[in-house]
């Protein structure tokens, strides 16, 4: 069990007390009201985006589902739009009571949440929200926030190097991933000001088709050239941080150039404990993972949740349940929190020439 350093950003995770069971049916309910578990089908995007796909989110949803005696089919797309359909169908084939996506895109993620409601199949969107998608409830991490500490991170980085009017470049997440809009509104609401007022200077600003961290490195060999006095990067997350900084090194700017990042990878984490990434966002996936493991068990078995927050859904305007858990920013002093928290192993993170650089930073 990890420490669980961090709150939750709305008390009580899944208010409601006692739930209401029974006699509640009808389609989208999940809730069949004859006292039967039924089983859970959960989608997840691909593993080439961020790392939490193929091994964090799988390992923490399934402990959380085994803990509790329900049954999970947990598969992943691949990144593959047609696949996504196609394992959809097959779990709403098999009669899942709870069907929980993380969508590949808005359209692909629309159509398998139609699917499933006109199914009778009670729905959750995980970590993305599906656009127009009407899903039942919506588990995530505060977007947002998520962005806003990014820019401030990049903020305080710069005022540490003490650059006067410095270049900022931007490199977005995916365009057809929700999140990344979320994450760009939250850094743009720190960073924007700084560009009118004249203290930065507004450089390139691109997407990442599919947060594809080759695409990314490409993207930013080019911005580099366009302009070379570039004096700090927004990278939406480790990947594409990573990208940026490997550029940087053949350029010999990194640890010149502040980079920013998100998801607390151990990659990333080495890059900050070397100086060459100013900071990650670490986002805690075993409390999203739970809150949206206990909504699923809760359904499963014919109860009824309220949850206590809701986001609006920006194209069809409709407010959906959710659940949001708070971001924390790591720089390199309380890399050690992430690590203490049990996320990373230090085994794994302070390998090699980082085992110094840990010990130095309290690892």
């Amino acid at each position: 069990m990890r420490r669980g350093i961090f709150a939750l950003a709305v008390t009580g995770l899944l208010a409601g007390g006692a739930a209401a069971c029974g006699g509640d049916g009808g389609a989208g309910s999940g809730i069949p009201g004859d006292g039967s578990v039924g089983k859970v089908g959960i989608i997840l995007p691909d593993t080439a985006s961020s790392q939490r796909w193929g091994s964090d989110d799988p390992k923490f949803l399934k402990e959380a589902f085994d803990a509790a005696g329900v049954a999970a089919d947990i598969q992943n797309a691949q990144g593959d739009k047609s696949a996504f359909q196609t394992i959809a169908d097959g779990m709403i084939s098999s009669g899942v009571r709870v069907l929980m996506i993380v969508n590949l895109d808005s359209g692909t993620g629309k159509a398998v949440l139609d699917k499933a409601k006109k199914a009778g199949i009670a729905t959750i969107d995980y970590d993305r929200l599906t656009l127009s998608g009407g899903a039942d409830y919506y588990v995530s991490f505060d977007n947002v926030a998520v962005g806003k500490l990014q820019g401030e991170g990049l903020v305080q980085c710069l005022s540490d190097m003490q650059y006067a009017k410095p270049v900022v470049a931007e490199l977005n997440g995916s365009p057809t991933d929700n999140n990344s809009t979320l994450f760009k509104q939250g850094y743009d609401s720190v960073l924007q000001p700084r560009f009118d007022s004249g203290d930065f200077v507004k450089g390139p600003d691109q997407w990442v088709p599919e947060w594809d961290n080759a695409q990314a490195g490409t993207m930013f060999e080019q911005m580099l050239t366009q302009r070379p006095d570039i004096k700090g990067v927004l990278a939406a997350n480790d990947g594409l941080g990573n990208a940026v900084i490997s550029v940087l090194k053949k350029n010999k700017l990194n640890g010149k150039v502040p980079v920013t990042g998100q998801d607390a990878t151990v990659q990333g984490m080495q890059n900050i404990l070397a100086g060459d990434q100013c900071m990650t966002v670490y986002k805690a996936i075993k409390q999203v993972a739970d809150a949206a493991a206990d909504l699923a068990i809760s359904l499963a078995k014919g109860e009824k949740k309220t949850v206590s927050q809701s986001i609006k859904d920006p194209e069809s305007g409709k407010d959906v349940p959710a659940v949001l858990i708070s971001p924390k920013a790591i720089f390199r002093h309380n890399v050690k929190d992430v690590v203490a928290d049990g996320f990373v192993a230090r085994a794994q993170l302070c390998t090699g020439d980082f085992a110094k650089l840990c010990t130095e930073n309290g690892v």
